[in-house]
């Protein structure tokens, strides 16, 4: 992958990043290049060695192709997720921490789908905020829109699949549906 001042790129568990700086630092007596990425939600600047950018995740923005993908996604039915909560938790945050806009996709959708069903804990409240700032924001970058419109789109996208869900459970017959 290589790099311009100025190009955007997601980092993981912060979504869309600038690429403000590239510079060059002597380290052990070996020169390494830094890109220095300043993170579109909040005011977090990160430096990233350019040597380990696939290690920690960092990536170009999802194309058309994979944003057809993430939308794929988030209008399938919910998928149950273990009922323990720590276990729940923890398999979501790794999701998060890859990196994978399709893996982030996936939080908000079951996120979204058990909030409207069973309301959602305070921590997983936050994940879900977090996961839709990563979301909204590629989204947004994306589709050149501003996260105002790509959070809307979101939100738009999710409904269809809760429609969808609640229209595949309507289709059920009774005694399947008493089982679920």
């Amino acid at each position: 992958m290589s790099f311009e001042i100025g190009q955007t790129v997601v980092y993981p568990h912060h979504g869309a990043a600038k690429i403000e700086e590239i510079s060059t630092r002597v380290i052990r007596g070996e020169e390494k290049t830094y890109l220095t990425l300043r993170v579109s939600q909040g005011d977090l600047t990160i430096q990233v060695p350019a040597e380990n950018v696939d290690l920690v995740g960092v990536r170009d923005v999802v194309d058309e192709d994979g944003l057809e993908t993430v939308l794929s996604v988030l209008r399938a039915p919910y998928i149950e997720e273990p009922t323990n909560w720590s276990r729940r938790f923890k398999a979501n945050q790794e999701k998060i921490a890859t990196g994978d806009i399709v893996k982030v996709a996936e939080v908000v959708r079951d996120l979204t789908r058990r909030d409207d069903q069973k309301k959602l804990s305070t921590g997983e409240k936050r994940m879900l905020t977090k996961a839709r700032q990563i979301l909204s924001s590629e989204l947004a970058l994306a589709r050149d829109i501003d996260k105002t419109a790509a959070a809307a789109r979101l939100d738009e996208v999710l409904a269809e699949g809760y429609d969808e869900s609640l229209a595949i459970a309507d289709d059920l017959p009774e005694e399947d549906a008493e089982q679920e």
